[in-house]
């Protein structure tokens, strides 16, 4: 907002600091001066000048950059008149809005105010002026409107702009013979909302349509202005205006800014009244607005105001507690600069032992705390001056949530193996529960399902996944999906699971997915068990019978793999399904280092025919029993059952690799374990290994 060097001079006897040094106090201690430039008065209009001399018409623009909490009392040259003041000790002459009311007219013959609504109009101020001569305004009047950016209308609506300006509270005047009543002479003013259909043209020209939110001030008949926003052409200040009456209102912010958005159109009035303006500044203002009109354009003022302000807008009190001052702003300030200081903001400041009673003035609308007034002494009493103090602090790792780790490191892990999360509702329909085999008594029902199809908890992950992988089937050749969430039943309410689905019949690539995994977090001692259910389950299983194993660590139960049963109708698919909860707790971020052996691995393969109950886990034992130490790893690669077998017989085949960590083991050596392996075998007389 653009201010005039030569206004704010007016306000003080002795010479302000020059204009760039001006800007320089401004900005250290109010608000930044964003510009600061001269300009000089040639024909009929300011331009910016490079060079300033010494002259009459000369004068300085100072641009500031207002924030919106000091809006309500810095948006006027008093505002800034005031902090200046504050800031330089300089005092300020005291304004001249000494009346002369003629006592044989009183105001309340001319007008009455109506207010309808009084949280949208707080205060009504108006006077009246009658014999007044309108005409152009003097040279500085003009000059000081028109250094603003406003354009000189005639000397009436002039000085009310003018007033805006000095003071921040908008002002308009309305010709009283223009108002329409049934009562020729008291002309009757009412400020309430707008009808629905109403149109007004403003000063302008220009015609809007009216809302039932936008307030407007009207006679008995229309709208004669939009309420603090622009006034309407019907009751303009023209040539042959003789008698004035001079409005001077308070509004509500949010009436305001909601009009003025409602209609498109913002003014200069507008914007002060939605950043909110103190209501005991409307009888100021429309004293000095009169005192203006009566010394430039003659007229009589009549005796006395009209004025409806039910609820009084008190000033503000405040205890500050002086050693609160000091741990706030990290310094001493004398007790007698703080009442000093307090005193040139215009705030009333009482000292105690301890604290200061203060007093705050109504035009700052912006303090209501004890921050508020050490902020204020603080920028006054300079920022600058506050020693630099590192911060003392100790810096505190956050604790570590285990549960969060364990996820998002299962998370990545699967995603990097080619997973793909999913997010799936945790609930199931009806149908879900008997295409799944579930009985209703297990399963924990919603009591006001949103729709059939959530009608319980979700007892497992792996129903909602299998309906992922059956919908999405026919538009990928391969599908990897998983999810880490919660299960729901009756025994043991929730717990965190972890599932995925594979499609295919690759079961041993999930196991080896599951090996890595538990690898990877840290556990060790997993082994697969054949699955046993129970004969109630059995009946109701949904994993394959013969293709299924529970996932062991030590001897506790953590989990299922295996194949989907054929009874359930969606793609062949392989599951894994593991208590999650269980697994966070085992996992460990340590690891037992182990170096890679410097001498090299052999490989030798191996087939065996067994009978067709027979369990890897079994072979495999022999096969380490006979090895010892110098086998490193036993991988079973194939598992073949077909025709071409004797009947009730598998194929078992492995690769066996063979490593010491302390030489190179010889192709005898090799050879010679691996006959006692054979031989071992070949001692049970049902297996037979095939050459």
């Amino acid at each position: 907002m653009v201010f005039s060097y030569n206004w704010l001079q007016s306000f003080f006897q002795k010479r302000l600091p020059k204009p760039e040094k001006m800007a320089e106090i401004l900005t250290m201690h109010f608000a930044e001066v964003e510009e600061c430039y001269p300009v000089k008065y040639s024909r009929g209009e300011f331009k910016r000048v490079q060079k300033f001399s010494i002259g009459r018409g000369n004068d300085f623009i100072l641009d500031i950059d207002i924030r919106p909490n000091r809006a309500g009392d810095c948006f006027s040259h008093i505002g800034i008149a005031r902090e200046i003041s504050a800031i330089t000790g300089l005092k300020l002459k005291k304004q001249d809005i000494k009346i002369k009311e003629d006592k044989n007219l009183k105001t309340k013959d001319f007008v009455s105010v109506e207010v309808r609504d009084k949280k949208a109009c707080p205060r009504y101020t108006a006077r009246v002026i009658t014999d007044v001569k309108v005409g152009p305004s003097p040279k500085w009047l003009k000059e000081r409107l028109e250094i603003c950016g406003l354009r000189s209308i005639n000397n009436i609506v002039d000085i009310t702009n003018y007033v805006m300006l000095e003071m921040g509270q908008p002002l308009h005047a309305f010709d009283s013979e223009k108002i329409e009543n049934s009562v020729k002479k008291n002309k009757k003013i009412i400020v309430r909302f707008a009808k629905k259909g109403e149109k007004i043209i403003t000063l302008d020209g220009e015609k809007y349509d009216l809302y039932n939110d936008v307030l407007v001030i009207a006679d008995e008949k229309k709208p004669l202005a939009i309420a603090g926003i622009k006034g309407g052409k019907s009751a303009e200040i023209d040539l042959k205006t003789k008698t004035i009456i001079i409005e001077s209102a308070n509004f509500n912010p949010k009436v305001i800014r909601f009009g003025s958005k409602m209609i498109d159109l913002k003014t200069d009035a507008s914007v002060r009244f939605e950043h909110g303006i103190d209501p005991n500044l409307t009888e100021y203002a429309i004293n000095r607005a009169v005192y203006l009109v009566q010394k430039i354009a003659g007229g009589k003022i009549t005796k006395g105001l009209t004025d409806v302000y039910p609820k009084k807008n008190l000033a503000k009190k405040i205890k500050l507690d002086l050693n609160y001052i000091k741990n706030l702003l990290g310094l001493k300030i004398p007790n007698t600069e703080i009442v000093n200081i307090l005193k040139r903001l215009d705030f009333k400041a009482k000292t105690g032992s301890t604290k200061i009673d203060v007093v705050v003035p109504t035009f700052r609308i912006d303090v209501s705390l004890p921050e508020d007034l050490i902020e204020e002494i603080g920028r006054i009493y300079g920022y600058e001056k506050i020693p630099f103090v590192f911060p003392v602090a100790a810096l505190t790792p956050p604790q570590k949530n285990l549960d969060i780790f364990w996820e998002e490191l299962t998370k990545d892990f699967l995603k990097e193996l080619g997973f793909t999360e999913v997010y799936n509702y945790s609930f199931i329909s009806q149908k879900d529960a008997e295409n799944f085999n579930y009985n209703n008594k297990e399963l924990i029902e919603i009591e006001n399902p949103i729709s059939s199809d959530f009608q319980y908890l979700r007892p497992t992950l792996i129903i909602n996944l299998l309906k992922n992988i059956d919908k999405n089937y026919k538009n990928f050749k391969e599908i990897k999906i998983f999810e880490l969430g919660k299960v729901f039943n009756k025994t043991f309410k929730e717990k965190k699971m972890l599932s995925g689905a594979i499609t295919g019949n690759d079961f041993y690539f999930a196991k080896g997915i599951i090996d890595s995994l538990f690898q990877k977090i840290g556990i060790a001692n997993v082994w697969y068990d054949e699955y046993h259910p129970t004969p109630e389950m059995s009946k109701n299983s949904m994993w394959h019978p013969k293709k299924c194993a529970e996932i062991k660590l030590n001897s506790e139960e953590i989990g299922f793999l295996g194949e989907i049963s054929q009874q359930i109708k969606i793609p062949r698919t392989i599951v894994f399904d593991i208590d999650f909860e269980k697994l966070s707790k085992l996992a460990s971020e340590e690891q037992e280092y182990k170096p890679l052996s410097r001498y090299p691995a052999a490989i030798r393969d191996i087939a065996i025919l067994v009978p067709f109950n027979v369990k890897v886990e079994e072979v495999l034992n022999v096969i380490y029993n006979v090895g010892g130490p110098l086998i490193r790893d036993v991988d079973l690669f194939d598992i073949y059952q077909g025709e071409e077998l004797p009947e009730g017989k598998k194929n078992l085949a492995f690769h066996i690799i063979y490593q010491a960590e302390d030489r190179t083991l010889s192709s005898e050596e090799i050879d010679n374990l691996q006959g006692k392996i054979i031989r071992s075998l070949e001692e049970n007389l049902e297996w037979q290994v095939r050459k």
